[in-house]
């Protein structure tokens, strides 16, 4: 009897290790297995076969990530402090040097990505990363895709989300933006200044060679004043013009 209870005993236990072989990944994951704590391949996805014991595996994940990256405290080329936060997307490309070259390519990653953000944005003015955003991104997304390269990732986006000032800056730049408007309204005025005295110029010079055009101009305005209903009209007129008109009555 004893014998019997044996025999289903050892059948059980070999119908469970013959069980425990057949293992299921989806389609983004990836098993990475060990023989004897030697690599010896990647499987996946579907049904694959791991042998208890002799063989070890790791799975790995291969859909993109997203990675908040924490508030940094940056200090710019231009001595501004500034807090800056940022958004990273990664994913694995290969799943053999993500497990082998690194212990924990998120932490990992984490950590790379909050020491580039601080370096590559100190080696910047304020003006630079409130208004070329796309350009640091690109910078940030190169130095880490490089750096990241041996661990098997493939970094494909990075976003800065906020730059934050504190309030004497602020007030500071706004300050810096309203005395760039009053210097633009300035050289506007000035231009147009400069516009129309070269105009009357050209207008002056017209004139003094058609005398007929200037009493033309005397007789226009003449007509514009007596629309403001004005009693009395006080009017210059050069002695060539009033001679003009004496030596016509004569």
């Amino acid at each position: 009897m004893m014998f019997s209870y044996f025999w289903i005993a050892f059948a059980i236990l070999v119908i469970g290790f013959v069980f425990s072989m057949f293992r299921i990944l989806r389609e983004y994951e990836r098993g990475v297995i060990f023989m004897l704590g030697r690599y010896y391949k990647v499987k996946g996805p579907g049904l694959i076969l791991v042998v208890p014991v002799i063989q070890q595996m790791v799975k790995v994940d291969l859909r993109v990530r997203v990675l908040d990256v924490p508030s940094q405290d940056v200090i710019s080329r231009d001595n501004v402090s500034v807090k800056v936060n940022a958004v990273l997307y990664f994913r694995v490309v290969d799943s053999e040097r993500a497990v082998i070259n690194v212990e924990d390519f998120y932490a990992a990653t984490s950590q790379l990505s909050q020491t580039t953000l601080r370096s590559v944005l100190g080696k910047h003015e304020l003006d630079e990363m409130l208004a070329s955003r796309d350009e640091l991104n690109q910078d940030i997304q190169a130095i880490l895709d490089e750096q990241t390269d041996p661990w098997g990732i493939k970094v494909t986006n990075v976003e800065i989300k906020h730059v934050d000032l504190d309030e004497d800056m602020v007030r500071v730049i706004a300050r810096q933006a309203e005395a760039e408007r009053i210097r633009r309204a300035k050289v506007i005025h000035a231009n147009g200044e400069k516009e129309a005295s070269e105009v009357l110029l050209d207008a002056a010079r017209t004139l003094a060679s058609q005398p007929q055009a200037l009493q033309l101009r005397y007789l226009q305005t003449l007509t514009e004043v007596a629309n403001e209903r004005s009693s009395t009209i006080v009017f210059p007129l050069p002695m060539d013009m009033i001679e003009s008109f004496m030596n016509r009555d004569r």
